[in-house]
């Protein structure tokens, strides 16, 4: 008797808990962009990841403002400091762009130049990459969580002091309702459809230049249609 009680109510509450999910997607009408402390000394502070596969997650975040034409938000901690100055590389990206200069506050959230640069986007959903995940990212995650935003996180954009430091925070925003994603399903969640603008060139020479894992790919497609030719049997194992 006991044992059908249990399997019945694991399985409503098994039925309860799939019908109450919801899937939250990027809407690339209703998102903003977020860098959050990419500054030049805050890199070294980051060691979840090699320095060069950080610095160029860091620019992919970046570029996605660009391809998929989102407004960007800009901000630094004390950067006359050990912090330094936003990286150069996203510097040229937005020459023309405000950045919110926080003069000693750790989380952005609690700075009211840059609530009010967030509310100016207009909109609802917010993509984060910060330095370091546990500070930087997540404070502001969380505040922005609790002020009724959908949030967003890169999380290889996003770097800690070490691997346990970023999966503790990354859980704990997590618990709070932020969707914490890698690179890839940021990209591919923004385009959704590879007949969506900016279109498959554009997406492609992207990827070509900030996932390296995918140039591999792009190259022996291209070189198949350009020289390619079947070997005398090959269609037999292809």
């Amino acid at each position: 008797m006991f044992y059908k009680l249990f399997t019945v109510i694991f399985t409503a509450a098994v039925v309860s808990a799939a019908g109450s999910y919801k899937f939250e997607r990027i809407d690339r009408d209703n998102v903003a962009l977020l860098i959050v402390d990419h500054q030049v000394g805050l890199l070294n502070a980051v060691h979840d990841y090699s320095s060069g596969d950080f610095y160029r997650n860091v620019l992919l975040h970046a570029s996605l403002g660009k391809v998929f034409n989102l407004p960007v938000v800009l901000t630094t901690s004390v950067e006359t400091g050990p912090d330094g100055p936003l990286l150069k590389d996203i510097l040229d990206m937005y020459p023309n762009a405000t950045i919110i200069k926080r003069p000693g506050e750790i989380n952005a959230w609690d700075n009211a130049d840059f609530r009010a640069a967030v509310a100016a986007t207009g909109k609802k959903q917010v993509i984060i990459g910060g330095i370091t995940t546990d500070v930087g990212t997540m404070f502001v995650a969380l505040s922005m969580r609790e002020a009724g935003y959908t949030v967003f996180v890169n999380a290889d954009a996003s770097g800690a002091l070490d691997i346990r430091a970023a999966d503790n925070a990354n859980a704990r925003m997590r618990d709070a309702g932020v969707i914490v994603l890698p690179r890839l399903s940021v990209l591919s969640d923004l385009l959704r459809d590879w007949r969506n603008a900016p279109g498959p060139g554009s997406v492609l020479r992207f990827a070509n230049e900030w996932l390296p894992e995918f140039r591999g790919i792009i190259g022996l497609h291209a070189g198949a249609i350009r020289e390619g030719q079947l070997l005398p049997n090959e269609t037999e194992i292809a």
